[in-house]
Order: C-alpha cells, then sequence, then structure tokens
C-alpha cells in the first residue's frame, strides 16, 4: 500500500473558489456543508467554505471533487493537532 501513495502525486486546483479537485488523497476524515478534513500524501487538508458538498469521489485513484463556496484551504501536520492541545493544556 505504501508504493500506492508513493506513486500517486498530490495537488489541488481550485476554479473561481467554486470548485476544487484535489489528487493524492487518502481518505476523508469529516466533512459537511461548511467544513472537509482530508488525508492527503502531503498531510492533512482543512477546506472551509459554504455549501460545500462532494461531487466526485475516485477512491481508487485518490481524486475528490468539491463544489461550493470555498474560503479557506490550509493544511495541518496532523489530524488531531488541536485536540492535543486543548488536552495537553487542561492536564498539565
Amino acid at each position: 500500500m505504501d508504493k500506492v501513495d508513493n506513486l500517486t502525486s498530490h495537488s489541488v486546483s481550485i476554479n473561481e473558489r467554486k470548485n476544487i479537485i484535489i489528487s493524492g488523497v487518502k481518505k476523508i476524515d469529516s466533512f459537511d456543508n461548511e467544513e472537509f478534513l482530508l488525508e492527503t500524501n502531503m498531510g492533512y487538508i482543512v477546506i472551509k467554505g459554504e455549501g460545500l458538498e462532494i461531487v466526485k469521489l475516485d477512491t481508487f485513484q485518490g481524486n475528490v471533487s468539491i463544489k461550493g463556496k470555498i474560503n479557506s484551504l490550509s493544511y495541518m501536520e496532523t489530524s488531531n493537532k488541536k485536540e492535543e492541545g486543548i488536552f495537553s493544556k487542561l492536564f498539565k
């Protein structure tokens, strides 16, 4: 399975803040109409917007197409980075 991950390239294409196509997606951790959390070959991506929905999902090639108004896209190092920060502050 690692060989497949290494062969799949990662790219992001946004068209007029209405459509986004992402390749190299390993899995979709969570999504709703305002936020998507995707694990890619290059780390986790958080997409925030309004009226977001999946248009196309290709699990074999790791491609995802999303439509809606895209307000932001950011990369994270891990999916639970925020959770670790909160718990570490509570239990110090």
